[in-house]
């Protein structure tokens, strides 16, 4: 049991929180906090219009504490908050993969980095470097580099360096790996059967490339490894956290949990009996805000940690490492924004570097010889097959391509059908024109299977553009984006329509243009 006042001892727990808050500006108790020692924030897509919005409010955070770490779950894919509104301007991990261009990878990451601190963020909540070995998978898929160990950690690496070189601290996830589950542990506790040999040939490699490429933060799955610990969750685990993450990897930086208030750990823990196991475990940082995103959910958490240091149920000098791992965190990022510029030129394209690799990852397969060919030959109807939402992706995320090829191709027209309210016949008003069919993980879901086989059936020359991963190809011709980000949409866009939209003009928004 400790003796220390419970006035350090609160200090020593806000200095561990990692909260959310709503707003674009920061509420008066996050001022109030950092005045008390919270050491970090973390961003949302609910605190973001712009960049220069986001540039005044961190300033204004670093007002009230010059050190705050300013966090963001930002992996400039279809996971986006800095650009949620409209979709991002840089592709994700997996169309990176499918380039394999390490160089390319480093310059998307730098890129995404320089954005970032100049809008003054110092920790980023990526790269997912999960091997996705599941095509089931519901929560990870194009998020990951891919399902080969070997390149999702050659571009780990790479995406580490080219971030913290543009001055933002990177944090790789989700230890020790969410690549093979079933099970999104935003609603339930993932398991992952596979035996230590297994998981040291594949999920832990682009760990290991990780902590070999310096990466500052490590963020913990909810995930219960019976190889590894048998009883806990990684969150919770000390032999995870401690004897292979610390021990046996080597990784010195901090530790940061997934959202504490996820179902996978909170239904069975409690919230704040999570955060406190967690600490206990080896963690360092507490990760919240999400759904609870208030001073109440703070302080419910902070007098939780007070509460188990003084019954002992963890330690003080736990406690107290993890809050000066998180301030060297702090050092490290407040030298590396001395760097940075307090203003970078505006972009209304978003990210050139983005769009020429969102480009390349463009895949085109030809199934038979009578495919048709491209660009299409006349303004096309669109049909986009909508799946339930990976909670992951911001609801207010927009996707699609009708959008960006209604600008290059006027009269292009558009329909959205979910499993609930399909047509008999989904090409019904595609008639004399060309017809593109848009899915996203069309392998996981039989309604879309379905739908698709039937309108590929009616119609021959139907186009089939895939924006998540291209595990089934079908039809007489298939694009495959390897993402559903804008940059992408646009970059499959200019192929079917045969022309690149003006240098100068924006990326369009993927708001759909009316039904016609």
């Amino acid at each position: 049991m400790s003796s220390a006042p419970r006035g350090r001892l609160a200090a020593l727990a806000a200095a561990v929180l990692q909260p959310g808050f709503v707003g674009t500006t920061p509420p008066p108790w996050v001022r109030r906090w950092l005045g008390e020692g919270l050491g970090s924030v973390v961003l949302f897509a609910r605190n973001i219009v712009d960049l220069d919005q986001v540039a005044a409010l961190t300033a204004a955070l670093r007002a009230e504490r010059p050190d705050v770490v300013v966090a963001i779950d930002e992996e400039a894919g279809d996971v986006t908050r800095i650009e949620s509104a409209r979709g991002s301007s840089r592709p994700g991990n997996f169309a990176l993969g499918a380039v394999d261009d390490q160089e390319l990878t480093r310059a998307v990451a730098h890129d995404l980095g320089r954005e970032l601190a100049v809008a003054g963020v110092t920790l980023n909540y990526a790269p997912d470097v999960d091997v996705n070995s599941n095509p089931a998978n519901p929560v990870i898929g194009v998020r990951a580099f891919g399902a080969d160990p070997a390149l999702v950690a050659r571009h780990t690496a790479a995406w580490v360096q080219g971030l913290q070189s543009g001055g933002v601290a990177a944090c790789a996830k989700h230890f020790p790996g969410h690549g093979d589950t079933r099970v999104d542990s935003h609603h339930d506790l993932p398991r992952i059967g596979k035996t230590r040999r297994q998981l040291d040939a594949c999920e832990l490699v682009p760990f290991r490339a990780a902590v070999a490429a310096g990466v500052r933060a490590v963020m913990t799955g909810h995930l219960l490894v019976p190889a590894l610990d048998p009883e806990l969750p990684a969150t919770l685990s000390p032999r995870i956290l401690g004897g292979l993450l610390r021990d046996e990897l080597g990784f010195s930086g901090v530790v940061v949990t997934d959202a504490v208030e996820m179902r996978a750990v909170a239904d069975r823990y409690g919230f704040a009996g999570a955060a406190v196991r967690a600490l206990a475990a080896g963690a360092d940082a507490i990760c919240v805000g999400g759904e609870r995103a208030d001073e109440g959910a703070a302080r419910e958490l902070r007098d939780a940690i007070v509460a188990a240091v003084l019954t002992g149920e963890l330690s003080e000098d736990r406690l107290a490492e993890a809050a000066q791992r998180v301030g060297r965190l702090a050092t490290w990022t407040t030298a590396a924004r001395a760097g940075v510029p307090t203003r970078s030129d505006a972009r209304p394209d978003g990210s050139p570097v983005g769009l020429a690799a969102a480009r390349r990852a463009v895949r085109v397969t030809a199934r038979r010889a009578s495919a048709p060919t491209l660009p299409l030959a006349a303004a096309p109807h669109v049909v986009e097959f909508e799946p339930p939402r990976n909670i992951a992706i911001g609801a207010e995320t927009p996707w699609g391509i009708a959008a960006p090829l209604a600008a290059l191709l006027p009269g292009t027209t558009t329909l959205r059908l979910g499993e609930a309210d399909l047509p008999a016949d989904a090409t019904a008003g595609a008639a004399g024109r060309p017809l593109v069919l848009v899915v996203r993980d069309l392998h996981r879901h039989d309604w879309m299977r379905v739908a698709v086989r039937r309108a590929v059936a009616a119609r021959p020359d139907a186009v089939v553009v895939e924006l998540g991963v291209p595990a089934l190809v079908t039809g007489a011709l298939h694009v495959a984006t390897h993402g559903a980000t804008r940059a992408g949409a646009r970059a499959a866009a200019e192929l079917l329509a045969g022309r690149r939209s003006r240098p100068t003009a924006p990326l369009t928004d993927l708001t759909h243009p009316a039904t016609r």
